[in-house]
């Protein structure tokens, strides 16, 4: 079926005052979203997830940023654009971006705030990254080597047996225009490997002392001496 457009919100996990949704609440969501139609969010790859989401003539893509770019974006989003954030009095409360970052590597538990550390946060990567007939794709692949990505995408489509009416060349014109990050209203700066410009050599040990081979695991450095 052809594909008609976007929808306009998400759909999310966690709601906005921090507490969980439920998987009947989730998976209501998911089959409200009409044939044709382009749907998004932030979901787990619980079981009830990936079942309802694998299924014949579904089509799902999975994108994952390197984790050092995702935390830098993480901090700055929760204290300067999102004011509802469940992080943004405690970073607000912190002295410097440097403190908030270290939080946001290590998590956090006291007075009732809790985050995950760097590492948990992406366990949730990795479940989606085992999941069959979910291509899994990098946000710097879509920004650095966008037409091999998107026709990568586009072949997705048609392994479902839809025959995409509009010749390819045109087919990735109209995705390259349509893609304007800017309209986001988390949009900040648009660009890969930010982290470097952010991290310093005690964020970059204590990352490592969290993290551990995450950033190996995921393909992003070949060993720990980053």
């Amino acid at each position: 079926m052809p594909y008609r457009y976007v929808a306009a919100e998400p759909i999310r996990t966690i709601k906005k005052d921090g507490g969980r949704r439920t998987t009947d609440d989730i998976l209501s969501d998911l089959k409200h979203v009409p044939n044709g139609i382009i749907g998004w969010g932030y979901l787990e790859a619980t079981k009830e997830n990936a079942s309802f989401l694998t299924e014949a003539g579904r089509v799902n893509y999975f994108i994952y940023r390197d984790p050092r770019d995702m935390l830098v974006s993480q901090v700055f989003f929760a204290t300067d654009m999102h004011e509802e954030h469940g992080m943004h009095a405690y970073y607000k409360s912190l002295p410097d971006f440097g403190a908030r970052l270290n939080a946001a590597i290590t998590g956090i538990d006291k007075d009732g705030l809790k985050m995950v550390n760097v590492k948990q946060r992406y366990e949730g990567v990795f479940q989606w990254l085992e999941q069959k007939n979910v291509m899994c794709t990098r946000f710097e692949d879509l920004i650095n080597n966008r037409d091999v990505t998107l026709n990568a995408m586009l072949d997705e489509v048609e392994k479902t047996g839809y025959k995409i009416p509009t010749p390819r060349e045109k087919a990735l014109s109209v995705l390259v225009e349509a893609i304007q990050p800017k309209k986001s209203h988390t949009f900040r700066s648009g660009k890969t490997g930010g982290w470097k410009e952010h991290f310093t050599e005690e964020h970059k040990k204590l990352f490592k002392d969290v993290a551990g081979d995450l950033l190996i695991k995921l393909g992003y450095e070949n060993n720990n001496n980053w």
